[in-house]
């Protein structure tokens, strides 16, 4: 199976890596509220570009996502008012429910990448035989 991605597409995903590196360097630099909400900004077009306008909206303002949204959003407008540290962990958790139903298919996605597709597949492989062998 071969994705194929379009130029809005590769436009979104390097705006989720740049925003993912903003985060990251926003944490690493003692929760460096400009960074955070800059790497905050850059995830959430990414996702826009990927996903679509209408169904970015439609995926934040689903009834039964309610749940990944509040948090998420919360720690967004946390990290807005200065308060960082609980801005990032409302938003993890928020994001671990919205997006954890998208996991098979950035896992079918990475595992097509041909070095970080063959390291993936090893350690599922190895976790697998690990499993039987105990199991």
């Amino acid at each position: 199976m071969s994705y194929q991605l379009s130029e809005r597409k590769k436009v979104g995903l390097g705006l989720i890596v740049c925003g993912i590196l903003f985060t990251f360097l926003g944490v690493i630099l003692f929760f460096d509220r400009g960074l955070l909400a800059l790497g905050n900004i850059l995830c959430l077009s990414g996702v826009a570009l990927i996903l679509g306008w209408r169904s970015t909206w439609q995926l934040f303002t689903r009834r039964m996502n309610y749940k990944g949204s509040v948090p998420f959003l919360a720690g967004l407008l946390l990290i807005f008012v200065r308060w960082p540290i609980a801005g990032i962990v409302l938003e993890i958790y928020g994001s671990i429910i919205l997006f954890g139903g998208f996991w098979p298919s950035v896992k079918a996605f990475l595992f097509q990448i041909p070095i970080v597709g063959w390291i993936l597949q090893y350690q599922f492989l190895f976790l697998d035989r690990m499993r039987r062998s105990f199991g």
